[in-house]
């Protein structure tokens, strides 16, 4: 399902997160304040705007109301405090915001930021897929198309063997692992059969992961 986000600040590590969502085919809103990097992203994002987001009356301009995400990305301490605390009292309904050191994200988390993130643990475009994909819990990037995901089973994939559910064929996505608890299955046979809460482990292109994500997300819901 096609999701709205905003990603506030196109640094390295805005634009990664914004450049993810994208391609992952969610609507993203981009904007920054240096011309280069808005002209950069004009192809990875579905509108991007050069804009001083510390500026009280443009940051109401952009409609951030009615993004499910909002992601302040900025490099700048004092400006991401204060566009985070602007985005709150704006009514943004999830802002997730990117801190500097382990004392900005407290101050960040103490004026109601959702979720504070650190760049030196999380790539933009881990950060990107967790937003976008509720049964993953992790996901390691090995080239910028390619990943090494774990996700948990629910109704749809328990319940049945590797070999039925045939992901390799229908999304592109390889199993290579199984936990269970504390006991790890690998390699893994296709007639193992996947119990609801097991964590697999899988290697796919990042839109094949989206796709079984997709599916996963209709037919459970179904359920």
């Amino acid at each position: 399902m096609k999701r709205e986000f905003a990603v506030l600040g196109l640094g390295r590590f805005g634009s990664s997160v914004a450049r993810t969502l994208f391609h992952l085919g969610h609507e993203v809103l981009g904007v920054d304040i240096d011309e280069a990097r808005v002209q950069a992203m004009v192809d990875h994002t579905t509108q991007v705007l050069q804009a001083d987001l510390t500026d009280e009356a443009t940051l109401r301009s952009l409609g951030l109301r009615n993004f499910e995400v909002v992601v302040v990305a900025m490099s700048d301490m004092e400006a991401s405090i204060l566009v985070t605390l602007m985005c709150k009292e704006i009514g943004c309904k999830t802002v997730v915001a990117k801190a500097a050191s382990e004392q900005h994200g407290k101050v960040l988390a103490r004026i109601g930021a959702d979720r504070v993130i650190f760049p030196e643990r999380d790539s933009g475009a881990r950060l990107a897929h967790s937003l976008t994909t509720a049964n993953l819990l992790d996901v390691i990037e090995l080239t910028p198309d390619v990943s090494v995901a774990e996700l948990t089973a629910g109704e749809w994939l328990g319940g049945k063997t590797l070999r039925e559910l045939d992901l390799a064929r229908r999304f592109g996505v390889t199993v290579v692992a199984v936990r269970r608890k504390a006991e790890i299955r690998l390699p893994v046979p296709a007639d193992e059969r996947i119990r609801e809460g097991d964590v697999l482990v899988v290697i796919a292109k990042n839109e094949d992961l989206a796709r079984l994500e997709e599916a996963r997300g209709t037919r459970e819901g179904e359920g």
